[in-house]
């Protein structure tokens, strides 16, 4: 199966699940831009061919991030590849699936897991994680509404409106696009598309990485959760690394600036 996407209508303030997990909508192949970026993959392929149903970030030689409603309850493992394109006989490796406790499958809040690895990831440097309020800082600068970010993911890609609802296309591919900022809040880093060439998270981009400055940044400041609309075009939701809530669970893992 594909595991929902939390899509939050904040005029109402009420969350709801929408259709199968989040991938980039107007970007382009990842390449090896950033191998950092893996998918999670399924034991068996989906009815469409395709296996990648979540995204993530290796953080630590032995740690990727990723998203707790990527997981089923009771989860004790999963797989992850960081194949740019996945097809049966990629690498993948096994981990242990641990989602942060606090989360309820009811809300977003809370919504990170870490799957962690026996061994170290072999050939890949992990991204680098913010410091404790850095986007705060750099919002009373005035630099935060100037910046691009990059997201990366696996999933669907240019979704497709039918009469009976959108069409996804998934390609277990890792693409990236460069998306403009909206508002910051206490736990969320709103990212909208506002100029021409923005793109946008889509289903099967859940937990990925959000990256703070250009495709040519490493820099992960938050992870895709939701979006305002089922075609990936509207205002993305994305849950905050820096905050000191989010940095309690990742400082049992990693080592934090």
């Amino acid at each position: 199966m594909r595991f929902v996407l939390f899509v939050m209508i904040f005029a109402a303030l009420i969350m709801s699940p929408s259709a199968p997990a989040a991938a980039i909508t107007n970007g382009i192949a990842d390449g090896n831009a950033h191998p950092e970026v893996g998918a999670l993959v399924a034991k068996k392929a989906h009815p469409d061919g395709s296996w990648a149903y979540c995204t993530g970030t290796l953080i630590a030689p032995t740690v990727f991030l990723t998203a707790a409603h990527c997981g089923e309850p009771g989860q004790k493992t999963a797989r992850v590849t960081f194949a740019d394109r996945y097809r049966p006989g990629s690498t993948h490796y096994t981990g242990r699936y641990v989602p942060d406790p606090r989360f309820k499958d009811e809300s977003a809040l809370h919504d990170m897991a870490v799957i962690l690895f026996d061994k170290p990831v072999p050939g890949i440097k992990p991204a680098q994680l913010p410091r404790e309020g850095m986007l705060d800082e750099l919002e009373a600068e005035g630099k935060l509404q100037k910046s691009d970010f990059t997201p990366v993911g696996y999933g669907s890609l240019n979704p497709t409106k039918k009469k009976h609802g959108p069409r996804f296309h998934y390609p277990d591919t890792r693409n990236q696009a460069t998306i403009s900022f909206k508002n910051l809040s206490r736990r969320w880093l709103d990212l909208s598309l506002k100029s021409e060439g923005d793109g946008s998270t889509c289903f099967g981009d859940s937990g990925g990485p959000n990256f703070l400055g250009g495709p040519e940044s490493h820099l992960l400041v938050a992870t895709s959760i939701s979006g305002a609309d089922d075609i990936c075009r509207g205002t993305n939701y994305d849950y905050r690394l820096d905050t000191p809530s989010a940095q309690s669970f990742l400082d049992e893992y990693v080592a934090l600036p």
